[in-house]
């Protein structure tokens, strides 16, 4: 029956099959299991207010203390773009791998995408980070992003540059079974659904 209300649950919010492969499902049912009958179920107040606070607090907490140990390890960081095709709108987030932390995302749209904006950028960044504990940037080898690493390497001496043929080659991929007929009637579809979903 425990596994019946649990599906129950799943298939009435539609949650994907593959979060019960979380590492936090396991824990919760244990923690379920010791407070044991009587337990109260979470608001959605309280999951979206009290709770998530508490997490936010959590990994800021966390990110800060990784951010201590920069001096001691250095880091590389990472340069990874997406576009927002409902909005119209393009983004780079840029990462320190580790477990990967995000630090920060920038709207990229409506702006001329040449090697001296990723130069600037990417400077940019790094001076946030702190310029003396980046050793390593990496993005994708598109024509104006390599040229932006050479430069970033011209400024900063220090700085290695390295470009990530792996993900450039798979969203080119990508992009061509994407034109596959069937492929791109089912994605047109699937976009649709989307929306209306979304409405």
């Amino acid at each position: 029956m425990l596994g019946r209300y649990i599906g129950k649950w799943f298939y009435d919010k539609r949650i994907p099959f593959d979060a019960a492969n979380s590492p936090y499902f396991p824990p919760m049912v244990s923690a379920i299991q010791r407070v044991g009958p009587g337990v109260k179920p979470q608001t959605a107040y309280e999951l979206s207010g009290p709770i998530l606070d508490e997490e936010v607090e959590e990994v800021t907490k966390w990110i800060e203390e990784y951010k201590q140990s920069w001096p001691r390890t250095d880091i590389a960081l990472m340069s990874d773009g997406w576009l927002n095709k409902v909005i119209k709108n393009e983004f780079l987030n840029f990462l320190a791998p580790k477990g990967t932390a995000f630090l920060s995302s920038k709207d990229v749209s409506r702006t001329t995408k040449d090697a001296n904006f990723y130069v600037r950028l990417y400077d940019q960044i790094v001076e946030e980070v702190g310029d003396k504990h980046v050793v390593q940037f990496i993005t994708d080898n598109t024509r104006a992003r390599v040229s932006a690493g050479s430069k970033l390497m011209d400024k900063r001496k220090h700085l290695v540059w390295t470009p990530c043929d792996d993900a450039h080659n798979i969203d080119l991929m990508l992009e061509e079974i994407g034109e596959i007929k069937i492929v791109k009637d089912t994605l047109e579809e699937a976009r649709l659904v989307k929306e209306i979903v979304y409405l």
